[in-house]
């Protein structure tokens, strides 16, 4: 099996999570991505965010969230995502940039909007009450 380690960053407002979709996509994901050499969670968490979001996290607030895993969306089976999720105070205003060309707010009923793993972060967070 093969595991792609990503992290995403846990953004609840009025009980939707934010969500992104990228150019030429159909499916939100939870923003975040891959860890470049040597970054850690939280340096690799902040500059993705920055890219897609044009906003900066507030490191001394990132807080882990929880860690999810699932069969990595467009993939062959066989191949899944570890998802580490972190919620974090921010700065600046949220708007679309760099391959991301859509900012949305979901709540539960958009679940099948997203990717597998996400799906599985809905019903974590619809069991914390934190998602409706």
């Amino acid at each position: 099996m093969t595991i792609i380690d990503k992290l995403a960053w846990i953004e609840i407002k009025d009980n939707k999570i934010l969500s992104t979709r990228s150019r030429g996509k159909d499916t939100f994901y939870i923003p975040g991505g891959k860890r470049e050499a040597e970054e850690s969670d939280h340096q690799a968490l902040i500059r993705e965010v920055k890219e897609e979001l044009s906003i900066e996290l507030v490191e001394h607030s990132i807080r882990y969230v929880g860690t999810f895993m699932a069969q990595a969306h467009g993939h062959p089976t066989g191949v899944d995502v570890k998802m580490q999720c972190y919620s974090s105070d921010y700065q600046g205003t949220i708007k679309a940039a760099s391959e991301i060309e859509e900012v949305v707010w979901l709540g539960y009923k958009d679940c099948n909007l997203v990717s597998p793993v996400d799906q599985i972060i809905f019903d974590w967070l619809k069991s914390e009450g934190l998602l409706k």
